[in-house]
């Protein structure tokens, strides 16, 4: 948080008057959301609750004492999550004065109903015989851990698993940045840029812009 800040206080004196002004606002919106989840019988802190922006791609999970700090926009509505216990949410102030804000978030325990599940005999020793054999057998661990640390699966992760906070934060303040450097001005095109078109023929030479189907 302390690099972050530093970074913004650089920026602010390099940057023209109304785009500093835009980014000054842009600042003030951002809040270090933080405080603990406890059980609301027992005050005891809760660990592995997810907190979740609502509407975006920004979240945390809380520690092994249910201590957990997040960075969020006033006007966000933040979800709290857990398997054993009921959602909460909470919003935060747009009015709100300065950028922290501390919370004590009490969970309830709520109770989780599964579908029941019937066991049923074979009826014949020759039909579990039969169905015994045409089972399919999962792969081993070792299997497993080899298709799961292959090139391709490696690129469907990074491509569908989602950021944790801190990443989310650094985009959203790279952004923000960005927005305020280029303001009343075009933007760069990377058409013009050397080291995008070396990572560009790097990309072509790998395959990546092969059709998968």
């Amino acid at each position: 948080m302390k690099k972050i800040i530093l970074f913004a206080g650089l920026l602010l004196f390099l940057l023209p008057r109304d785009a500093r002004a835009q980014f000054e606002t842009s600042r003030d919106s951002v809040v270090q959301l933080f405080g603990i989840i406890m059980t609301a019988d027992s005050l005891v802190g809760i660990p592995a609750v997810s907190i979740m922006v609502k509407g975006q791609n920004r979240g945390t999970i809380s520690n092994n004492q249910g201590v957990f700090s997040i960075v969020v926009l006033k006007g966000d509505e933040v979800e709290f999550t857990h398997v054993s216990y009921q959602t909460k949410k909470i919003h935060i102030p747009k009015t709100l004065e300065g950028n922290q804000y501390s919370v004590v978030q009490l969970l309830v325990a709520d109770t989780i109903y599964l579908p029941a599940t019937i066991l049923k005999p074979r009826p014949t020793p020759e039909q579990f015989a039969r169905d015994f054999v045409k089972n399919q057998v999962p792969d081993d661990d070792y299997e497993i851990a080899r298709k799961n640390t292959s090139a391709a699966k490696r690129k469907i992760l990074m491509r569908t698993t989602p950021g944790d906070g801190g990443e989310a934060t650094r985009i959203q303040m790279k952004q923000i940045a960005t927005k305020a450097t280029y303001q009343g001005q075009t933007p760069p095109q990377n058409i013009f840029n050397p080291a995008a078109w070396a990572d560009f023929i790097q990309a072509w030479k790998r395959g990546d812009f092969k059709n998968k189907n």
